[in-house]
């Protein structure tokens, strides 16, 4: 039903302001419930930042109005109660200001407390020291200046991750800015490279506010430990002039060991050393060279500082010069029989001896002369010389070769006269020779002239055997030898005298026999592989004497062995096993005709229908050897006689044999239908299903997942997938049915909505829900004259909008199938008007007015605290909005759902009122 016009509304709504205002003026004078208020009341601002202020009261016509405080203003809105100002570059740690109004000859008041906070921006931890021996205390000191206020402020000081340190400071005084936070922290090992760092934490949730927090750059700390022992030095007491030696420099607990820095040096020459590093130690190395200008006494000097503190280890070294000998030979080479002279001699101070023979006295030299013969030949001559230095003898040698000139010698341990060698290993030919120079050897057949290879490691072969003249030359002469060489080699069975496979022709007579090559001449035997008896003489041919024969060569450098395969061939057979005279096939199979021949050669088979439907054509038979292209029968088979015929070079043989048909089970849409329908209510009856094959097939249909139950009657629950089999002996074929049961329809249920009944220029909606298979169509029956009624798309739901008293009545719902039809009934009525408005006494109306219009008053102010509404520009405007709230119950009626011709109830329920609100709308 459609509301209160809008010219109504706004009557009401002036003459409720009107009294409302009234009322309030007279109750101000004589009440004077005024008050000035601030909001915010308390705030925290950001050193620097902006806050607004809003300033406001009660009081109907307040005289003036203002807001004292000493902060930097940018901007000012005014109503008639109210005053919003900005204040701006808040700095000030705390400031109170006034919000006042003079109202009714008092003035009225509001203090609030501004605030301002500082985030930890600058947050500094004091420099550490350089280097901080471990076990002793260092400070740590955190600085976060400015930051506040102080008693929301908890600095930390941290080891990497690891809090140290934890402070709060709580309860400061509101104004307090800035915080130190300072440790002693005892330096440890493990601190060595470790980060320290400070956190500052400015906690201002409690206030409404976030949680600040910055931390300070990170600064390394160096801890040391350095032990007051000193390096230990090695290094030699005597150092030859131009000599290198080594030298080094060790020192244990100090760490860390990487950090050292160490100084090596003899006398002013500084030395470059290579520093290795184990836990905490360390080890430096060096090579020191010692010049002229150094001869005589100085010091090694080994220096190891770490952390500003070192340690220093001196050793004295002697350094000296002393010359190598000089060995002279008068000829170095000289021919046999001659005199060569040997002097061996040195430098002042230094005693020399010749192969044992010292010289007389020191700083001179000593001889030796002899007649060079052959075994002078690289004879070596030794010159030793001594030198004392610093109570210590040292001692240097060298020495020299003399070389003899002679001719050629050949001996039979170097070239021995007979060789005898196996075939086959490598072998260095050797004919060696003496003399010097040494001499050249060359070994040829006087017959062929063909050269032995000496001196060459290589195979030997049978190609070597033979007589050689071999001569040693050089340019004191020559020596000849004549040298015999025999090679030795294993028996070898080749093809041509031993052949691996032999063919014989069963009832022939025939030998075994193999002929071997081999130095010495060998052996030969052959007997059958797993016989232990020697094969020997003719040999009348049967199938049996087919297989594997071993035959072995044997002589004195090995033996050697080879397999010879017999084959005996013989003409072709049928065996029944192998090939039946009688032979099913079976439809779709491929199955092809087996027919094994026993022959040898393999013989070739061909089968071909001989009478009837089958005379002419070709048995496919299933190949001997399988290959990837097997011939396959791919459309159906002729029954028949068909005879086969096996061929090979050694003959022929023929058989008949009878072929016939048969066929697995096949079921499809005609035998067997994969969707079937059954009507509720009829008498039980088993699927429609049948196969064919040969023989013929049996079928039995099972439903998938629950049992069908045994009935006499069909039931919806006997609908369906359900699985038949048919089988017979060559397979089986299944097939997936799937049954569905159709019944008759009802209508299950008629409904209308709202359920309680209906009121003129209300909504309804019958609602109808019928079960059938298949599907049913719904049709409806209204009272006559009924107009505006709507149907849903598929005619299930019934809907009237604004109903009138020609909607009242009987509704009939209908579904129908092919197999039926049903109805059910439901009676609506409309009941009478539901609006009513009553409008009371003066004194009713005033009261009434005057809640409303403390109503509107408490949702401004309420809105304006909340800043939802511009409350200068709502009172201004004096605009207000009716809102028509459908509030009582709805129009009464009643319906009834019913099958058949069953009769309706009726029922009627009470209209409501109207309720009106005020809202004020946002600027």
């Amino acid at each position: 039903m459609p509301g209160p016009s809008p010219g109504l509304c706004r009557a009401l709504l002036g003459l409720w302001a009107a009294l409302g205002l009234g009322f309030l003026g007279l109750s101000a004078v004589a009440q004077e419930p005024f008050w000035a208020d601030l909001q915010p009341r308390v705030a925290l601002v950001e050193r620097g930042g902006s806050l607004w202020l809003n300033c406001s009261t009660n009081c109907p016509r307040p005289e003036r109005g203002g807001l004292e405080t000493s902060l930097r203003r940018n901007g000012t809105q005014r109503g008639l109660r109210w005053l919003a100002r900005q204040l701006v570059d808040i700095r000030e740690p705390e400031t109170q200001p006034v919000c006042f109004f003079r109202c009714a000859r008092r003035t009225l008041q509001a203090r609030g407390l501004i605030r301002t906070f500082q985030r930890p921006d600058r947050v500094e931890l004091v420099p550490l020291p350089a280097w901080q021996p471990v076990g002793e205390n260092f400070t740590l000191s955190c600085r976060v200046p400015g930051a506040g206020p102080r008693g929301s402020l908890t600095l930390t000081l941290l080891r990497g991750a690891q809090e140290l340190i934890r402070r709060s400071f709580a309860g400061e005084p509101p104004r307090a800015r800035g915080a130190v936070l300072t440790a002693t922290v005892l330096a440890r090992r493990e601190d060595h490279g470790a980060n320290f760092s400070c956190r500052a934490e400015l906690d201002l949730r409690p206030h409404g506010l976030g949680l600040f927090e910055n931390s300070s750059a990170p600064r390394e700390l160096r801890t040391f430990a350095l032990s007051p022992d000193r390096p230990r030095l090695a290094a030699p007491r005597l150092l030859e002039v131009g000599s290198e030696r080594p030298v080094s420099c060790a020192l244990d607990e100090l760490f860390p060991a990487s950090e050292a820095w160490v100084y090596l040096a003899l006398g002013d020459q500084r030395l470059s050393p290579d520093i290795t590093f184990e836990g905490d130690a360390l080890m430096a190395t060096a090579t020191a060279t010692a010049s002229a200008e150094q001869e005589g006494a100085s010091q090694l000097v080994c220096n190891v500082t770490l952390g500003g503190e070192s340690r220093e280890t001196r050793e004295n070294v002697t350094i000296y010069s002393f010359p190598a000998p000089v060995l002279t030979l008068s000829e170095p080479t000289i021919p046999e029989g001659k005199v060569v002279t040997v002097t061996c001699s040195a430098g002042a101070r230094v005693l020399v001896t010749l192969d044992g023979i010292p010289a007389v006295v020191p700083g001179q030299p000593t001889q030796l002369q002899l007649n060079a013969t052959e075994d002078d030949d690289r004879r070596s001559f030794f010159c030793d010389a001594t030198l004392e230095v610093d109570g210590e003898t040292l001692s240097k040698n060298k020495s020299a070769e003399l070389r003899v000139l002679y001719a050629p010698r050949l001996d039979d341990s170097d070239c021995p006269r007979s060789w005898t060698w196996p075939e086959g290993p490598e072998q260095t030919l050797r004919c060696e020779a003496r003399g010097n120079p040494a001499p050249s050897v060359h070994c040829a057949r006087p017959d062929s002239g063909a050269v032995l290879a000496l001196g060459l490691l290589g195979p030997v072969t049978r190609a070597l055997a033979g007589t050689y003249r071999c001569t040693a030359a050089n340019v004191q002469g020559q020596a000849v030898k004549d040298v015999t060489l025999t090679v030795e080699y294993a028996p070898a069975l080749d093809i041509v005298g031993c052949p691996e496979h032999i063919t014989w022709l069963e009832g022939t007579e025939v030998s075994l026999s193999c002929v071997a090559h081999g130095v010495p001449p060998p052996s030969v035997s052959c007997v059958r592989s797993g016989e232990a008896r020697v094969l020997e003489g003719l040999l009348h041919v049967v199938r049996e004497h087919a297989g594997t024969y071993r035959c072995e060569a044997t002589n004195a450098r090995g033996s050697a062995a080879k397999n010879v395969a017999v084959t005996v061939e013989y003409g072709p057979s049928f065996e029944e096993l192998s090939c039946p005279s009688n032979w099913t096939w079976v439809e779709g199979s491929e199955q092809l005709f087996s027919c094994e021949v026993d022959g040898k050669p393999e013989p070739s088979v061909e089968c071909i229908g001989s009478e009837g439907t089958s005379e002419g054509m070709l048995l496919p038979l299933v190949p001997p050897d399988p290959s990837p292209r097997v011939p396959r029968i791919s459309s159906g088979l002729v029954p028949g006689i068909y005879v086969c015929n096996a061929t090979n070079r050694h003959g022929s043989v023929v058989k008949t044999v009878a072929v016939s048909t048969e066929s697995p089970p096949q079921m499809d849409e005609s035998t067997c239908p994969s969707h079937q329908t059954w009507l509720e209510g009829t008498e039980a009856a088993a699927l429609a299903c049948a196969a064919r094959g040969r023989p013929s097939p049996q079928v039995r249909c099972s439903r998938e997942g629950v049992p069908r139950p045994q009935r006499l009657r069909v039931s919806r629950e006997d609908a369906g997938t359900y699985r038949c089999l048919a089988t017979n002996t060559h397979g089986t074929d299944a097939r997936t049915v799937t049954v569905g049961v159709e019944y008759r329809p009802v209508v299950a249920e008629l409904a209308a909505s709202p359920p309680g009944g209906v009121r003129p220029g209300g909504n309804f909606t019958l609602t109808c829900r019928a079960e059938a298979w298949p599907p049913a169509q719904i049709s409806w029956r209204a009272p006559p004259g009924a107009p505006n009624i709507g149907l849903s798309s598929n005619n299930s739901t019934l809907s009237v909008a604004g109903a009138m008293g020609s909607h009242g009545g009987e509704y009939e719902c209908a579904a129908t199938n092919a197999h039926g039809r049903h109805a059910r009934r439901i009676t609506v009525r409309v009941a009478g008007p539901w609006l009513w408005v009553a409008v009371g006494g003066a004194a009713g109306g005033a009261a009434l007015l005057a809640a409303g219009a403390g109503l509107a008053f408490y949702v401004q102010s309420t809105a304006c605290k909340k800043g939802e509404y511009n409350v200068q520009e709502a009172e201004s405007s004096g605009e207000a909005v009716c809102l028509n709230g459908a509030g009582g119950g709805a129009g009464g009626s009643t319906a009834a759902a019913e099958g058949g011709t069953e009769a309706a109830g009726t029922a009627e329920a009470q209209a409501g009122g109207e309720v009106f609100a005020i809202q004020l709308t946002s600027a």
